[in-house]
C-alpha cells in the first residue's frame, strides 16, 4: 500500500512538472510572438509616415514641374502599389515579406527619381516646403532602417527560441511557425563603379 502511494506521488509530481514547463515555454512563445508582432507595427509605421508624405511632396514639386508629369505619376503608381500590399504579423511568411519589400523598393525608386527631376529645379530646390518633406522623408528612411533592424533582431530572437530543443516540440504542437526576415536587395549587394 506505501508503495502505490509512493509511485501514486511520483506520476503527480511528474504530471506538475511537465505541465509547469509546458506552460510556461507556451507563455514564452506566445509572448515572444508578440513582441514581433509589435515591432511588425513598428515598421509598418514608419513606412505609413513615409506614404503620408509622399503626397505632400508630389504637391509641391508639382507647381513647380508641370511637365514632370511622367515622374509624378509614376510615383503616385508606386506609392499606390505598396500601400495595397498589407502583411499580417501572424501570416509573416518570406514570399509575403518579399511582395511587401519590392512594392517598397519600387515606390524608392520611384522617389529616387523624383529626386534627381529635382535637381532640374533651383526655385524648387530652394522652397522651404520642398526642403522640410526631403528632410521629413530622409528621416523617415532613416527610421525605416532602424525598424526594419530591431524587426530582425526580435524575429531572431523569437525563431531561436522556438528552434531550440525541447521547445522546438510544443512549438510544433501549439503551431507556431518561425518569422520571416527583411534582407537586402540583390542590388544592394552589387559593388557601385566609381569613375570620375
Amino acid at each position: 500500500m506505501k508503495k502505490s502511494w509512493i509511485i501514486l506521488a511520483i506520476i503527480v509530481l511528474l504530471v506538475i512538472i511537465g505541465y509547469a514547463s509546458i506552460k510556461n515555454t507556451y507563455n514564452q512563445m506566445v509572448s515572444k510572438g508578440e513582441q514581433v508582432t509589435a515591432q511588425w507595427a513598428n515598421v509598418e509605421n514608419v513606412y505609413q509616415r513615409r506614404m503620408d508624405l509622399i503626397p505632400n511632396l508630389v504637391t509641391t514639386v508639382k507647381g513647380y514641374a508641370d511637365f514632370e508629369q511622367e515622374t509624378l505619376t509614376q510615383v503616385i503608381e508606386a506609392r499606390s502599389k505598396a500601400t495595397s500590399i498589407n502583411v499580417d504579423a501572424d501570416n509573416l511568411n518570406p514570399a509575403m515579406l518579399d511582395q511587401f519589400q519590392e512594392a517598397q523598393a519600387g515606390l524608392s525608386s520611384a522617389l529616387s527619381r523624383l529626386m534627381v527631376v529635382v535637381e532640374r529645379y533651383p526655385d524648387l530646390k530652394a522652397n522651404q516646403n520642398f526642403l522640410e518633406l526631403q528632410a521629413q522623408l530622409e528621416g523617415t528612411e532613416n527610421r525605416i532602417a532602424v525598424e526594419r533592424r530591431k524587426f530582425n533582431e526580435t524575429a531572431m530572437e523569437y525563431n531561436t527560441f522556438i528552434k531550440q530543443f525541447p521547445k522546438n516540440i510544443y512549438a510544433s504542437i501549439f503551431n507556431f511557425e518561425s518569422k520571416a526576415y527583411f534582407a537586402a536587395d540583390e542590388a544592394a549587394r552589387e559593388v557601385p563603379q566609381v569613375e570620375f
